[in-house]
């Protein structure tokens, strides 16, 4: 090229000149808007979408919620209805339930909702709700075809024959449906109980825990109506005849389980029929030099060896299975043989059977009913009849009456039903069985009374004996309520208040000595005196003992993997004392169950639970 040809650096292309644009220099800003629309349009979308879903899970939302706080409604109601015994109106609610909780299901179990409960920091919430959502609804279908027979084991009246005999075929046909419904209610009720309501927002987090203490008693509903429906026919001797004893509790002087036991009958059962067979009077079984059975070290240091010398004290125990034992060997070794199983009631219990059964004529011909039962037992009885014998004949024939009047279907049964149910609920009633297999499910139950034995190794117990050696437990007035817990990490800790009020006549000091009591000690006369024992849940901790300001100490023994102590109380007539206990889990709880000894003014059982 010469150096006319070579273009001048200065000068723009030819093309350039002539106004033609470079191949691609336009298509670069095109791209460019290209790319940008896409990303308009990409975000556009994606914000389409939110807004939809968003919509979408508000309209979900609102169909669950609506559904779900009808479904929590209808189960309490269902709840009452059951505790009442109106089988009725049980059946007609579940419709209503069952739409609400297919609603709620169907509103939460769709992608967009499940997608959902993956969110963070919100996410919890969507799951939560879909968690109950499915337990409700699994529930439902589980129990919807068994609420007829649920119905049916519910209302004794149906099953009572013209002379009182149980027709025991119904329990047993519906048993099998109703440990099905059990085991599946059980797994609903455990997975909402698994929600940790800290992550919810308020507005869930309250509603959520209702939901989990409903299902959990549905839950223990349909456990207990699976395991009477499973044990009853054999232990009512649908099978074979059986033999029970029938312990009487006095709770005029007290005992951890209630009473020193006051009578002992003989009860056959044969086919749904009851009948009593005798009575003895504590007078019968004699007072042992040494214990009827082997006692362990433990039981002597917190209970000494009169809970194996005398058959009154085999109630001092808090373990109902220990008593039994305990007991049959009393019977066997005056002359009884052997025997299917032992019951122990308290005169609480009775009064809630004359509920029931209406008044009844004891042999010496004195009307008792609901109302006046515990006075003429506990009181009146002793100031009538100098005679200690006297006053243990009466008691036993009021014993007596009372069998005859719930053997013979006397009264009314949907009240019988409901006032067994609450008794057992506060530990008032207890049953052991002979028979292994049967004995295994009745321990895992508050009637069981295994607290040392059986599934109670989580709960605390403070239990109250008599030490005045008399029958001034009647003007004992007892409370015990839970004043604080405390829930950490590692443990649980608990408070336990228990106030006791001693209110006896101004001239309780002239009442027979049998009555002010032989404790042996300087006690005056008049006087009352209560050994306050206090357990630990297993392998927990015991702290301190409160009395107003003052911290006090009691005698420290163990018994069956617990801490122990022991203290006394002593009290004049129109004193009053409060006493806290601290006692501590192993482990983190969520509740502390709590047993005690059921009185005439206080239940069985108490729970502490965090939150």
């Amino acid at each position: 090229m010469t150096e006319l040809e070579r273009p001048d650096p200065a000068q723009p292309p030819a093309s350039a000149q002539a106004g033609v644009t470079p191949a691609g220099a336009e298509g670069a800003p095109r791209a460019r808007r290209r790319r940008r629309g896409r990303w308009v349009l990409g975000a556009f979308t994606v914000l389409l979408v939110l807004v939809l879903a968003a919509a979408w899970l508000a309209y979900r939302g609102v169909q669950a919620a609506v559904a779900l706080r009808g479904a929590e409604s209808t189960i309490g109601q269902m709840q009452d209805d059951l505790a009442g015994s109106d089988t009725a109106a049980v059946v007609g609610r579940l419709p209503g339930l069952e739409d609400d909780a297919a609603t709620a299901h169907a509103a939460t179990a769709d992608p967009v909702w499940r997608a959902a409960s993956y969110l963070p920091v919100v996410g919890a919430n969507f799951g939560a709700v879909a968690t109950v959502s499915a337990a409700l609804d699994d529930i439902v279908l589980a129990t919807g075809p068994v609420v007829d027979q649920l119905a049916g084991v519910a209302n004794l009246q149906s099953l009572r024959a013209a002379d009182g005999r149980l027709d025991l075929a119904p329990l047993a046909a519906a048993a099998p449906a109703l440990a099905g419904a059990a085991t599946v209610a059980t797994g609903a009720a455990e997975s909402v109980a698994a929600i940790d309501t800290g992550d919810l927002v308020e507005q869930l987090a309250g509603p959520v825990g209702q939901v989990q203490e409903r299902l959990t008693g549905v839950s223990g509903q349909l456990v207990g109506a699976a395991r009477a429906t499973a044990l009853l026919p054999p232990m009512l001797g649908a099978d074979a005849p059986r033999t029970y004893l029938l312990l009487s509790l006095n709770s005029a002087e007290l005992r951890s389980a209630g009473g020193i036991v006051g009578a002992v009958a003989e009860l056959r059962v044969d086919g749904g029929a009851i009948t009593l067979v005798g009575q003895r009077s504590t007078v019968d079984f004699p007072e042992l030099a040494e214990p009827v059975l082997p006692l362990t070290a433990d039981e002597v240091a917190v209970h000494t060896d009169r809970l194996g010398r005398f058959v009154q004290n085999t109630s001092a125990t808090p373990d109902f299975p220990r008593t039994a034992a305990l007991v049959t060997q009393f019977w066997r070794t005056t002359g009884g043989g052997e025997v299917d199983g032992v019951i122990a009631t308290d005169p609480v219990v009775a009064a809630g059977l004359l509920a029931a059964t209406g008044p009844v004529v004891e042999p010496g011909g004195r009307a008792l009913d609901a109302g006046n039962v515990l006075a003429e037992l506990l009181q009146a009885s002793y100031l009538r009849y100098p005679d200690p014998l006297d006053a243990d004949t009466f008691y036993t024939g009021v014993a007596a009456a009372i069998v005859d009047a719930v053997g013979s279907g006397q009264g009314d049964a949907a009240t019988l039903v409901r006032e067994l149910v609450r008794a057992g609920g506060e530990h008032r009633i207890r049953i052991w069985s002979a028979h292994p297999e049967e004995q295994s499910s009745l321990v895992e139950t508050a009637v069981g009374g295994g607290f040392l034995s059986g599934g109670a190794d989580d709960a605390a117990g403070i239990f109250l004996d008599d030490q005045t050696g008399g029958k001034l437990g009647y003007y004992l007035t007892t409370t015990a309520t839970v004043e604080d817990v405390q829930c950490a990490a590692a443990s649980t800790a608990a408070t336990i208040r228990l106030d006791l009020a001693y209110a006896p006549p101004a001239d309780i000091a002239s009442y027979p000595s049998y009555v002010t009591g032989y404790s042996g000690t300087d006690l005056a006369r008049g006087s009352i005196a209560t050994n306050l024992t206090a357990y630990a849940p297993v392998g927990g901790t015991l702290g301190s003992i409160r009395v107003a300001d003052g911290v006090i100490g009691g005698r420290l023994v163990s018994e069956g993997g617990r801490q122990v102590q022991v203290l006394t109380s002593r009290l004049a007539p129109g004193e009053s004392v409060t006493y806290r206990f601290e006692v501590r889990t192993a482990a983190a709880a969520a509740t502390v169950p709590v047993w005690l000894t059921p009185t005439l003014t206080s239940g069985g059982a108490l729970t502490a639970t965090c939150g």
